[in-house]
């Protein structure tokens, strides 16, 4: 055992500074996704009216109770329905996350039907779409809480029409892959809405509230001039006695709910019991050990600059979030800002690689060697992104840096465990490639309220262009403005620090959610289980999904 020997003094005033800053942090992301939730409480008195119960109000009753959950994508949106941050509504019209549902670990979507009926907001698509794709690779079965206005033909973009078949078409891999997609109804789908309960294989309806169709009655009249009820084109009693869309009609969202715990409950995905004898054995050993870090996770808060200009030991922030503050670091002389530790999280065996600054030739290589050697072992990697980048410069250009960088990609692409991604600070540059940013597929990245996602710091960047355009006119013997030359600088700085921010990345889908440092050891533990679970999990797959008859 190597437990680390912290020498972060976490109640010095560098520590408190940044601590402020991250809880101020903490505090706006908060007020976000508390923004979502109130806005859509907001229609609660047409909700009471029709007997139905809020979305956020369906989830938690669709949840086991005191069971983990964790959301995806809350700040999905975020500064692409407007540009002012004070009027944004984060979470893209969709509220998902994973959850316990009758003992069985699920994906839970739901539709916010309380915010625009439901209408996808801007980058819900691409929401959806993450969360199908964490179901698919996490073997998790999709539940989907459908009522929803479908798009908004006055923000129409015909690129939103055609990229939406993806969602479909991801229904039918999650099927055809042995996962079962169930589908409750609570209101209206419509158009390609109404392939939601189609592409579905089980599919639970609400009397009186529930309407599935192709064309609802005014664009059928406009069409055809035909004349019919909601009820007659697609009503749940119709779709549960007539057409047989529906298996289950259910009285009232309680009902159906509950339907649908029943639903899950039979499906016999629950992990498979241990003996008593494993079971006993792993009690013992729970008793014998202790799994808590030695370090207060409160501890974290203060560990980050919001600047980044100051350097961070990354072995504090993993001495925070391991078993017992256990850490085994791999080659620690040796290209020693580059950070390989093996360790365990709830008694997942795992391996961290991280940074203490700018990725060299001989942390580049020995990134490799590391990734070789968990991918050889079945452990897990997990990424706490906090670089500037790989190392520039004449020496490390010589030294090969491109090829073993390359390198280093090469296995971060090609690793066959899985790969877990928590952006904590910088992620700059290629060093963003090379520590499995959302371009590398790892199957979860969250990212924490001070982490910075660009090609380049700011100041780097404005420099950069500075540098550029007085060569430019200098060459045609041009003598340059300071008062302009500042103006563009102060200009590209403002730009690249505004796209750079974790809330604005998160708004575009690049992370699947801003956590809370002090969460992290949980998150990580959840992300680890699931992995586990996915591997046990023996499903059935078929050549195609289960059609309806």
């Amino acid at each position: 055992m190597t437990v680390y020997q912290s020498s972060w003094n976490a109640q010095g005033a560098q520590a408190l500074e940044r601590r402020e800053a991250m809880l101020a942090r903490i505090a706006q992301l908060r007020a976000l996704e508390e923004r979502a939730a109130q806005i859509s409480a907001k229609s609660r008195p047409v909700f009471d009216k029709r007997g139905q119960l809020l979305p956020r109000e369906r989830v938690a009753l669709l949840l086991d109770p005191g069971t983990p959950y964790l959301p995806i994508g809350s700040l999905a949106g975020f500064l692409q329905d407007t540009r002012n941050p004070a009027e944004s509504v984060p979470g893209g019209g969709i509220v998902a996350g994973i959850g316990f549902v009758s003992g069985v670990r699920c994906m839970v979507v739901a539709s916010d039907s309380g915010i625009d009926a439901g209408a996808i907001q801007p980058m819900g698509l691409d929401k959806i779409l993450r969360v199908q794709d964490i179901a698919l690779q996490n073997k998790l079965p999709f539940i989907h809480l459908v009522e929803s206005a479908g798009a908004n033909l006055m923000k129409y973009r015909v690129e939103g029409f055609v990229q939406g078949g993806a969602l479909f078409r991801n229904l039918a891999r999650l099927s055809a892959a042995g996962i079962p997609v169930i589908t409750v109804q609570h209101g209206s789908g419509t158009a390609g809405g109404a392939y939601m309960p189609g592409l579905s294989d089980v599919v639970i309806m609400v009397r009186g509230r529930s309407r599935a169709f192709l064309a609802g009655p005014p664009l059928l009249k406009a069409a055809t001039g035909e004349v019919a009820t909601e009820e007659e084109l697609g009503g749940a009693e119709m779709h549960t006695a007539v057409s047989g869309l529906g298996e289950y009609l259910a009285e009232d969202d309680r009902h159906a709910l509950g339907i649908a715990r029943e639903v899950v409950e039979k499906l016999s995905f629950r992990r498979k019991p241990e003996s008593m004898a494993e079971a006993k054995g792993a009690w013992i050993a729970g008793q014998a050990r202790n799994d808590n870090p030695r370090y207060d996770a409160d501890e974290l808060l203060g560990l980050m600059s919001a600047s980044h200009r100051e350097p961070v030991d990354m072995r504090e922030v993993i001495a925070r979030i391991v078993d017992d503050s256990d850490l085994l670091a791999f080659k620690p002389l040796y290209g020693a800002a580059t950070v390989c530790v093996q360790a365990s999280i709830e008694g997942h065996a795992v391996g961290f690689i991280t940074n203490n600054g700018p990725i060299d030739v001989a942390g580049a290589n020995k990134a490799t060697h590391f990734i070789q050697l968990m991918c050889q072992l079945g452990h897990p990697l997990i990424y706490l992104q906090n670089t500037t980048g790989y190392m520039v410069g004449r020496d490390s250009e010589q030294g090969g840096m491109i090829k073993h960088g390359s390198k280093m990609i090469q296995a971060v692409t090609n690793a066959t465990v899985p790969q877990i991604t928590i952006q904590c600070g910088a992620s700059f540059g290629a060093g963003n490639y090379g520590m499995c940013g959302r371009g590398y597929a790892p199957r979860f990245l969250f990212s924490w309220p001070s982490a910075k996602t660009a090609v380049m710091g700011g100041e780097q960047a404005a420099r950069t262009m500075q540098i550029v355009t007085e060569a430019a006119l200098a060459r045609k013997g041009v003598t340059p403005d300071p008062a302009q030359s500042q103006a563009q600088f102060d200009k590209i700085v403002a730009m690249f620090e505004a796209q750079a921010d974790a809330f604005y990345t998160s708004g575009l889908v690049l992370d699947d959610g801003v956590i809370d440092p002090r969460d992290t050891r949980a998150v990580l533990a959840q992300c680890l289980s699931m992995c586990a679970e996915a591997e046990q999990r023996q499903l059935r797959p078929m050549q195609f999904g289960v059609a309806r008859m």
